[in-house]
């Protein structure tokens, strides 16, 4: 897909941007019924065509005509219907001017309040569905302003800034949106998203002002706004574009006349003059209305300022982003920096246009998304990474080898020894079965677990290097920063996400090796206790050491370690072999046992035991990668 409609469907006005992957790096502004900028309005003639924009306040054989219908939504239920119909019209439009074309690959990135929560935004989107529109997503319009300002490098505070928190304030027609954002993405906040504070408000007192002012035909005008909404609504909105080209260039107009004239064409024309000069621009901000219960403008904008900084979890902002009409106002940044001392605070430069742009933006940042975790799942279909686990899976065993071994021999071996010299363990040969149970049972520890932990760690790390190989090459095609598909993130983590455990690095069975050099060890102990007891004290050592001479000269001494295994040696006798004994023998052999275990392993090692611990291993890297890439977010800025 590489067309991606940007539908900034506003409360007065509206406007529609256009962004051709691969063709365009900044979206183009599309006429609609002749503006780029239309009114937000639809009327439905006796014959049934359907109007859109400003023809649809005045036309005549209207049966329907509706106009800020948008600010409804979440309160008036018919208010969908009216969506509905406008988006219809503006759709019809497209295809008769061929900027859309039926049929064709494209999607609409639509814009809504951030106020606005899941279940109203999938309303939202349903109701352009069944208007017919092509796949469309509901974007935040003040998230999409934001994406537009960073595309355009409009952010003059260094790039940084998309690391750091962003107050975006969106000041539409009817309401004043507030958008946390952290790092490129949209917070909630605990307060609301908008607060019904517009500039519509300031409109209709430059209108008031105006119709006072216009002398002998305030009544003819008054009676013309008290009979005809559309009128009304149609000179509001020149009261709006007088207002924002007045605030455009503030101290220009105080020296100069910024004034309009508009015909109202109802039962006979009748002209009104709108006027915006320093005391006007005063009223707007500071007049009591009913509307804002008794409150100026300002007033409930300040107040809506602090609400968002109190319900504010993360850190304060440290920049404020205007857009919106009213944005050019410089008395907002100031408002904003009384409350947001420490913020900076810029406003866009075409606030008319910045949400249609942004949300055809995000439509392409959406679409280099899924081609990213495309190539990241076309990764992980690959044996790729299980070619890289499995060429590090023979260090993996030499790691855990000599982590294991020292602690199975004082963790399990001595003690069963000394089960055997008590007596409550009759023969040698027994401690063969005793030992597997036993180094079964401390495999499957959480004690061998956390030894496991560092040497797993170290090891994980050249195998996650040979991974960035793979993954980097990636992030660099998709513009993504090759840090978010790094692994090495998580081994600084105290838990680490990718976990092998001992009983899948070894079968019991392959532990045979360890358990038979534990008993040899043993027998050792014994022949060379046996050695001495010539020399112990004692009428009953000197027996014992006749009867072991003696057994030694007739059987041998190879044969000798053979009847140990099965003679139930006398506790007695037993007791003469020191408690130290085992474990000296055990760390004068350590180093012996760990490189016959290393060579057996090599030789005798189970493949299907290898091949689990890889799949297992691999997968748990794949899902890992999976959910890493599912967070991934182009970044705002490229």
């Amino acid at each position: 897909m590489n067309r991606f409609f940007g539908f900034d469907l506003g409360d007065a006005e509206s406007a529609i941007a256009r962004l051709i992957k691969e063709e365009q790096n900044v979206p183009e502004m599309l006429t609609v019924v002749g503006e780029q900028s239309f009114i937000t309005a639809y009327a439905r003639l006796t014959n049934g065509e359907l109007l859109v924009g400003e023809k649809a306040c005045y036309a005549d054989d209207v049966v329907k005509r509706k106009l800020r219908f948008k600010s409804r939504f979440l309160t008036d239920r018919g208010s969908a219907e009216d969506i509905k119909s406008f988006a219809a019209g503006v759709l019809g439009e497209l295809y008769g001017s061929g900027d859309l074309i039926k049929n064709e690959e494209c999607s609409f990135y639509i814009g809504c309040p951030a106020g606005w929560d899941k279940n109203t935004r999938e309303h939202y989107r349903e109701i352009f569905e069944s208007a017919g529109y092509p796949p469309a997503k509901i974007i935040s319009e003040s998230r999409a302003a934001m994406v537009s300002a960073c595309q355009s490098k409009h952010l003059q505070v260094g790039v940084d800034i998309l690391s750091k928190p962003v107050l975006v304030v969106d000041i539409g027609s009817s309401t004043t949106d507030f958008a946390y954002i952290m790092g490129g993405k949209e917070v909630e906040m605990q307060t609301a998203g908008e607060v019904v504070l517009g500039g519509g408000l300031m409109d209709e007192i430059l209108l008031e002002e105006s119709v006072a002012s216009a002398g002998l035909h305030k009544k003819k005008v008054q009676s013309v706004f008290n009979q005809s909404e559309p009128w009304r609504t149609y000179a509001e909105f020149a009261a709006r574009r007088l207002k924002e080209k007045y605030y455009s260039d503030e101290e220009y107009w105080s020296k100069n006349n910024c004034q309009e004239s508009i015909v109202l064409h109802y039962d006979r024309p009748v002209k009104l003059v709108l006027k915006m000069d320093a005391k006007t621009a005063d009223k707007l901000v500071n007049k009591k209305i009913d509307k804002l219960g008794r409150k100026s403008w300002k007033e409930v904008f300040i107040s809506s300022l602090e609400d968002v900084k109190r319900n504010i979890t993360g850190s304060q902002p440290e920049l404020i982003f205007l857009t919106g009409g009213v944005s050019k106002l410089p008395a907002i940044r100031d408002w904003c920096s009384s409350v947001f001392k420490d913020a900076v605070v810029i406003s866009a430069t075409d606030p008319e246009f910045s949400v249609a742009r942004g949300l055809s933006y995000c439509g392409r940042i959406d679409e280099d998304l899924r081609e990213f975790k495309k190539d990241i799942d076309e990764l992980i279909a690959s044996s790729a990474i299980e070619d890289v686990v499995s060429k590090h899976i023979p260090e993996l065993y030499r790691d855990a080898v000599d982590t294991l071994v020292d602690p199975i021999v004082k963790e399990v071996a001595v003690p069963v020894f000394d089960r055997w010299r008590s007596g409550e363990i009759k023969k040698l040969a027994d401690t063969d079965e005793i030992l597997q149970t036993e180094v079964s049972k401390f495999l499957h520890s959480d004690e061998t677990r956390e030894l496991l932990a560092g040497p797993i760690t170290s090891w994980l790390r050249p195998v996650i290097e040979e991974l960035e190989s793979l993954t980097v090459p990636i992030c660099l095609k998709h513009r993504v920063p090759y840090t978010a598909l790094s692994l090495k993130s998580y081994l600084n983590a105290s838990d680490i996400d990718i976990k092998v455990d001992a009983k899948n690095i070894f079968a019991v069975e392959e532990m045979t090796f360890l358990i038979d050099s534990l008993v040899t060890a043993v027998v050792a102990i014994l022949v060379a206790t046996i050695d001495l007891i010539p020399f112990l004290a004692g009428p009953e050592g000197v027996i014992i050491g006749i009867m072991a001479s003696i057994a030694v000269l007739f059987l041998g001494k190879d044969k000798m370690q053979e009847t140990l295994l099965t003679a139930d040696i006398p506790k007695t006798m037993r007791r003469l072999i020191p408690k130290g004994a085992f474990s000296s023998r055990t760390e004068t052999i350590s180093a012996d046992i760990k490189e016959s275990f290393y060579e057996t392993l090599k030789e005798e090692k189970n493949d299907e035991i290898s091949e689990r611990m890889i799949n297992e291993i691999t997968a748990q890297i794949e899902s890992t990668l999976s959910k890493m890439a599912e967070v991934v977010e182009i970044p705002l800025g490229q």
